[in-house]
């Protein structure tokens, strides 16, 4: 059997985290800030908190177990030893939707063909998600060389999550606007686990979705 830590189980993605590691016949294993450390672990996926994935990453590397992370907002130094990790297998992205990789890609596909085009992003998400812009805006924009300022988002509701890019002509006659729409986080709990269940396969090293897709081809 595959032990599971969820570390944040008791967030919203925590609990659909555990409820599909468990339909799958997983070991789940939950640990909110301040509990006691588990002895035996296979696989840690963090979504809580910034410091939450502190404290998972060093637990990680302490039991030489896999390390999923898609918790957002994190210091720059935590990413850096993200993608210099080489002693467990380790996947980092702010979002680990298959579609919202490939949404990306589509993005950057749209950019090279509209020259001149300017480009505006914008994102909406429910009204308890702490950072403003979302991890997925920040690493939309960084893809497309917009500047972080200039994405514009929203806080309302119950919104899982909204992204849209609009590109519009130099002379304002034309506009083509792209949007990638999360209706629920089920399919997002489920491409954690997905992914999961892939990292627990690789080598020692750091990983994101570029490597996950490739592996799919």
């Amino acid at each position: 059997m595959i032990n599971v830590l969820v570390n944040g189980a008791n967030g919203k993605m925590g609990q659909l985290l555990c409820q599909i590691l468990a339909q799958n016949n997983f070991v789940v294993l939950t640990r909110e800030k301040g509990d006691a450390s588990p002895k035996a672990v296979d696989l840690i996926i963090d979504f809580s908190s910034p410091q939450g994935a502190q404290e998972s990453y060093e637990l990680a590397k302490e039991l030489k177990a896999a390390f999923l992370c898609g918790t957002t907002n994190l210091p720059e130094n935590l990413k850096v030893n993200f993608e210099k990790e080489n002693q467990i297998p380790l996947f980092y992205s702010p979002n680990v939707s298959i579609s919202m990789a490939l949404f990306k890609r589509l993005l950057v596909e749209a950019k090279k063909m509209y020259k001149g085009y300017t480009l505006t992003l914008h994102e909406i998400h429910h009204a308890q998600k702490k950072d403003a812009p979302s991890g997925t805006a920040k690493n939309l924009a960084a893809a497309l060389n917009i500047v972080q300022d200039k994405i514009t988002y929203e806080r309302i509701g119950q919104v899982p999550g909204t992204h849209t890019l609009t590109l519009t002509s130099p002379n304002k006659d034309e506009e083509i606007i792209l949007t990638h729409k999360l209706l629920n986080r089920q399919m997002l709990a489920q491409s954690a686990v997905n992914v999961g269940e892939w990292l627990l396969k690789q080598k020692a090293g750091s990983y994101d979705m570029n490597d996950y897709l490739e592996d799919l081809k």
